[in-house]
């Protein structure tokens, strides 16, 4: 069995949600697309069948995707969390020294991350580089477009 899926509360019943969508909704509209398609005759050179199945096939691997995440999910619990360095689940402000801006991304597992809403993965370049940090530290993390240097300003749990 591979590790744990380290998830927040939030981001467990978000995936929990998709799943039964998927498995309630999406399945059956094309299973029914594969039996209407199929009704259209030779099915060697029916391309609606094709794609119905095709489409099939790509979300029943998502399906068994989401239900191996959800089984190997791990909800974090603020007791369990070190409060005074950056963790999964740490809402971290830091200073960026080349340009004098400051950023705030909480640090979640690659399965919650969302840029738009400054989420990023614990498996980020930036993310690996801020893990286990304390505030005040300063940290340069080596990525394609040169060298960044951050200072760590706050760490406050979001759980």
């Amino acid at each position: 069995m591979a590790d744990y899926v380290y998830l927040s509360r939030e981001g467990y019943e978000k995936l929990k949600k998709e799943l039964e969508e998927l498995k309630q909704v999406k399945r059956p509209e094309l299973s029914q697309k594969i039996s209407e398609a199929r009704d259209f005759g030779d099915l060697r050179e029916n391309a609606e069948y094709h794609a119905a199945k095709e489409a099939l096939t790509l979300l029943e691997a998502k399906i068994t995707q989401l239900e191996q995440t959800l089984h190997r999910a791990k909800i974090l619990k603020k007791e369990d969390m070190a409060e005074n360095k950056v963790t999964i689940l740490s809402q971290v402000t830091i200073e960026d020294l080349n340009r004098g801006t400051q950023f705030t991304y909480t640090l979640v597992a690659p399965e919650e991350s969302d840029f738009s809403q400054n989420k990023i993965s614990t498996t980020s370049p930036v993310g690996k580089a801020l893990l286990g940090k304390e505030v005040g530290d300063v940290v340069e993390i080596k990525v394609p477009a040169g060298i960044l240097k951050y200072k760590i300003l706050d760490i406050k749990l979001t759980i």
